[in-house]
């Protein structure tokens, strides 16, 4: 017997997504509502209710319509049109196993192409701006420690915005040598080391908690006492960083926690740091996303353009071999290329 829509539904966000294929509940969330939009669009193309549909309305020709639906009455970026096609993709993928007989309505909708989009623009804050930004944070109030340790951290850290919402007391040490355990994407733990006054400030704002926070107790709370939420710390972002928005008018976007993870990635590739040590610093499974950082600060293009420039001064002294010329591990490797 074919399960109905609904059951499948139901398995396919309760125990497909965070169980089997371990995803975060905000990924869990972003299926469902991309799903929500689907479904929605199939009923009224079928001109029935939502409890009426059936596996059967799960189609390849729907979704092709859905999708030109999304471009042209809703206006999404072409984006936002190919990640509720990977969805989609996975949705129909689910429903074949589940139901053979829609396998060849699962793989129509796998051949469906995506569109090509140029990478999103990457803004980040150069080093003058984060300084002046810490000059800036309020040292008086109920919660001027905790958006500095905030703000900090995000720094820090490069932490997704999840991440530092999801992080727990006992997730810190601030002990010896001092570091942070982040739950991330994909259900996958990392450590990121911890500056001396970033510990500092952290150690300061559980002091001044009353009562004492217990390990499993949220490190950022709001007045309530309660978790801080994504949006809880965006609004912080927020109004911390609205001064810089008048001095960055070209891009157009305002500064949110996700802009720090950038600027640690940029800073930390500027620093000279190997690229797959901020690979894992971030989190990030695969080192494309990574080697993106390299392509957008002006000062590491130009810190090789120094390195490159040739020496156009005449003189009789003899040119000393470069460092690498005694390499002979690269030499051998650049011989192989």
């Amino acid at each position: 017997m074919t399960p109905s829509l609904g059951a499948l539904l139901h398995a396919f966000l309760v125990d497909e997504l965070p169980l089997q294929k371990g995803f975060r509940p905000a990924s869990t969330r972003a299926y469902r509502d991309g799903l929500r939009l689907f479904l929605t669009f199939v009923a009224a193309d079928r001109s029935c209710r939502l409890t009426q549909l059936t596996p059967e309305d799960m189609t390849a020709e729907r979704v092709q319509r859905f999708l030109l639906h999304l471009e042209q009455e809703r206006h999404n970026h072409r984006r936002t049109r190919n990640h509720r096609l990977a969805i989609l993709r996975t949705f129909f993928d689910f429903l074949a196993r589940r139901c053979p007989e829609r396998l060849a309505a699962a793989q129509r909708v796998a051949a469906i192409a995506v569109k090509r989009t140029p990478p999103a623009e990457t803004h980040f804050l150069e080093r003058e701006e984060v300084a002046r930004l810490f000059r800036r944070l309020p040292s008086d109030g109920p919660f001027a420690l905790r958006d500095r340790a905030l703000l900090l951290l995000l720094y820090n850290t490069g932490a997704r915005v999840q991440e530092i919402a999801d992080l727990r007391v006992a997730h810190l040490d601030l002990q010896g040598q001092p570091g942070v355990r982040l739950h991330g994407k994909g259900d996958k733990w990392r450590s990121c080391p911890l500056w001396t006054q970033t510990a500092q400030l952290l150690r300061d704002m559980l002091q001044t908690r009353r009562p004492q926070p217990s390990a499993m107790m949220p490190v950022f709370v709001s007045r309530g006492e309660r978790a801080l939420t994504r949006f809880g710390i965006y609004k912080i972002v927020r109004r911390h960083t609205r001064h810089l928005d008048v001095r960055r008018p070209a891009t157009g976007r305002h500064i949110s926690p996700h802009v720090f993870r950038h600027t640690a990635a940029v800073h930390l590739l500027e620093a000279g740091v190997d690229v797959n040590v901020i690979r894992a610093w971030l989190g990030h499974v695969r080192l494309d996303t990574t080697n993106r950082y390299a392509e957008i600060t002006t000062r590491t293009k130009l810190a090789a353009l120094q390195l490159c420039e040739p020496d156009a001064t005449p003189t009789d002294s003899p040119r000393r071999n470069a460092v690498w010329r005694d390499d002979q591990a690269l030499l051998s490797w650049l011989a192989s290329l």
